[in-house]
């Protein structure tokens, strides 16, 4: 019995393992850091307070300050003045103070209207054109926590799984959405509203738009109650008076000295991270991180977050989520035969969440496609399957705008396909043994502890800490969509899982390893017991698949 588990399993060792490295796709393996960079074009973040609960400024670029609500004293802006290209992101949500807003009068929920405001602050008009971006709400994509999960292909009409899925595919198309106006002028000492889209209670809102102007201007952020026109979004700028629910003025030293990290309300300094590396996958399996950060970087100390320029105090000192940054990965391999490209994020100590929901894109000499993700925190998926042409270049790019209420600390792999295999088997195998135990009997050990990857190198074991915390899902049903305001003044198949079970692949060279030994130490008789059940449970399904 302890042979049949050491080959089913692999060698066993108790050994310290940082939290940002644990993937069970890669035990026993390392990464490799991506090595790549961001541009350099800055970006308006409104992103903190995430939970707005009513009117008010939620960031400005011009010099000077607003009142808080929280503390009726003076809070800087974010000061900075765009001129060229440039970005956009918005995203929050909608927790009213006054609670009957959230029920509403004749089944409607309370609204609050997000406008983005543009600023000429000079003698001469600012042209500006917009290439792609899009705003949507919960009233046109619902968040539906539990929607649409695992790998499925894109099609022209992208999957709806909320609003910041719904925008970054837009912007991962290079897309302008057509309700925007693709080119507006700003004239001489004046202001304009960009767009304004309402917010229903306890729901979300995300903008994301990119452009050039051909000179100088601000913006602005603001949430106003039940605008009848512009010249009512307008004067919540003018009242100098910040959105409440700003939770983090209370810890700006923690966010200082890096115990917390808030959301981002400033001007991130790139809205585009590229990398490219070469690999030869006969000398072992390929791991690299992506959207990389402090807490999960996969043992490569790389921590893909851009700088901020400007900042409002509470905000994080950096853009710690990469909300709208486009990745793009140029894999250059050499290797031969069948391998999966996988999505993996790291298991957690505690409570399940969707890590990741959006859409990526993958191009290979046999061409592009794009797969929806729905991922839960701990999950490696495979988003595509690779044929490697030996004695030649195999060139995988794989492309993507990270979503607004994802969770960054994702890990990309290419590995041979027997190497998923052999993980979904230990999957079944422990999961039929946790099944199988009596209630009476100690809990088995979860897959973290006992997971180990095939190659030459033994699995290694430690339960990681917390991740950060995921966006809370919205509780926004869906109704009849509504559409985003133009400004008024005017202007110029699922793939996740392998279908079959596959015969065990050979065991794994462990020379020169010491031998692992289970002991009753480790793993009780009622385990073994169980593990034994759950091992010939499995093998006559096996023989039953294969007609044995």
């Amino acid at each position: 019995m302890k042979a049949m588990l050491v080959a089913l399993l692999g060698s066993v060792i108790v050994a310290p393992v940082p939290s940002q490295a644990y993937v069970a796709l890669m035990a026993g393996q390392s990464a490799r850091p991506l090595g790549g960079s961001f541009n350099n074009v800055p970006v308006l973040h409104s992103n903190q307070p995430e939970e707005v609960l009513g009117p008010g400024i939620l960031v400005d670029t011009r010099p000077g300050s607003a009142i808080a609500a929280e503390t009726n004293q003076p809070l800087a802006n974010a000061t900075y003045t765009f001129n060229g290209e440039f970005g956009l992101h918005v995203h929050h949500k909608y927790y009213p103070e006054d609670r009957s807003r959230i029920r509403g009068s004749n089944g409607r929920r309370g609204e609050l209207t997000l406008a983005t405001i543009l600023i000429n602050p000079g003698a001469k008009p600012v042209h500006i054109r917009f290439k792609k971006g899009a705003v949507r709400n919960s009233f046109e994509a619902p968040y539906l926590a539990n929607n649409l999960m695992g790998v499925k292909p894109l099609g022209p009409r992208p999957w709806n799984t909320g609003p910041g899925d719904a925008t970054a595919v837009q912007m991962l198309r290079g897309q302008l959405d057509r309700r925007l106006e693709d080119e507006i002028t700003i004239p001489a000492y004046s202001r304009i509203v960009l767009f304004s889209t309402a917010l229903p209670a306890l729901g979300i809102a995300n903008g994301l738009l990119r452009g050039r102007s051909d000179g100088p201007f601000q913006m602005a952020v603001v949430a106003a109650r039940d605008p009848q026109n512009d010249a009512d979004i307008l004067r919540v700028l003018d009242s100098n008076r910040l959105a409440p629910g700003r939770i983090y003025l209370s810890r700006v030293r923690q966010i200082q000295d890096g115990t917390v990290f808030s959301r981002v309300g400033g001007v991130a300094l790139g809205d585009a991270y590229t990398a490219s590396l070469n690999h030869d996958l006969s000398q072992g399996a390929l791991h690299v991180p992506l959207t990389s950060t402090n807490r999960h970087h996969f043992g490569t100390r790389e921590v893909q977050v851009n700088q901020l320029a400007s900042r409002m105090v509470d905000s994080s000192l950096d853009n710690v989520g990469t909300y709208g940054v486009r990745f793009d990965v140029q894999l250059n391999l050499q290797g031969s035969g069948p391998h999966e490209l996988v999505f993996s994020h790291p298991t957690p100590n505690g409570k399940h969440f969707t890590a990741f929901r959006g859409s990526i894109g993958i191009e290979t000499d046999e061409g592009y496609r794009e797969m929806h993700v729905g991922m839960r925190s701990g999950q490696s998926l495979p988003i595509a399957s690779l044929n490697l042409k030996p004695g030649q270049n195999n060139p995988v790019k794989v492309s993507l705008v990270y979503p607004a209420d994802a969770t960054p600390g994702h890990l990309l792999s290419v590995v041979p396909d027997q190497q998923l295999a052999q993980l979904r088997q230990r999957e079944q195998l422990l999961a039929a043994a946790q099944a199988s135990k009596p209630k009476a009997a100690p809990a088995a050990p979860p897959l973290a502890e006992v997971a180990a990857a095939p190659g030459p190198a033994a699995a290694a074991l430690a339960r990681p800490a917390k991740p950060a915390p995921a966006a809370k899902p919205s509780a926004a049903k869906p109704t009849a969509a509504k559409p985003i305001n133009k400004p008024k003044n005017p202007a110029p198949a699922v793939v996740a899982n392998p279908g079959w079970i596959q015969p065990l692949p050979p065991v794994p060279s462990l020379q020169g390893m010491p031998p692992a030994v289970i002991t009753p130490t480790r793993m009780s008789q009622s385990l073994m017991e169980r593990y034994q059940q759950a091992v010939q449970a499995q093998q006559q399904l096996m023989n039953s698949l294969m007609g044995r």
